[in-house]
């Protein structure tokens, strides 16, 4: 699959979460080929502040994987990682992340900050960042304007 692809599947996660109440981000885990985890925020859902998009589609694959290192895995996420997931990308391995829209507000993977390739650390992570940037950030600005009003 290209990266627009999934970052299709991401979005389409998102919306998920738009639809829910929640702040529309939804991640997806491809590995070799197959799709193994896809989840969207839920943090108003469950009131946890760690359930993030990224958080949870990264436990769903460490346990369909058996395995804490998703070192083959892609990471697709519609909204740059937080410091916090970030840190759980780092932790679990995983090789590659696609991201959507920056966060001028908290992004770690190339905005902010930029923990996926800091050499101080032991594991540097492929980033590629903005694919399908306008639409994932509509997706976030849409959400606001209405439930800001």
């Amino acid at each position: 699959m290209t990266n627009d692809e999934l970052m299709e599947l991401a979005i389409q996660e998102a919306l998920s979460a738009k639809n829910a109440g929640e702040v529309p981000v939804g991640a997806i885990i491809e590995m070799g080929g197959r799709i193994v985890a896809s989840r969207h925020n839920e943090r108003e859902t469950t009131n946890d502040p760690t359930a993030h998009a990224e958080i949870l589609t990264i436990r769903d694959a460490v346990k369909l994987e058996k395995s804490w290192r998703l070192e083959e895995a892609t990471l697709v996420v519609t909204l740059e990682p937080c410091p916090m997931c970030a840190g759980a990308i780092w932790a679990s391995r995983i090789k590659k992340v696609i991201w959507g829209a920056p966060s001028v507000e908290a992004g770690s993977l190339g905005s902010l900050y930029n923990f996926g390739v800091d050499p101080r650390l032991n594991h540097q992570v492929e980033i590629i960042g903005e694919v399908r940037s306008l639409e994932c950030s509509k997706l976030m600005s849409d959400f606001f304007n209405v439930n800001r009003q």
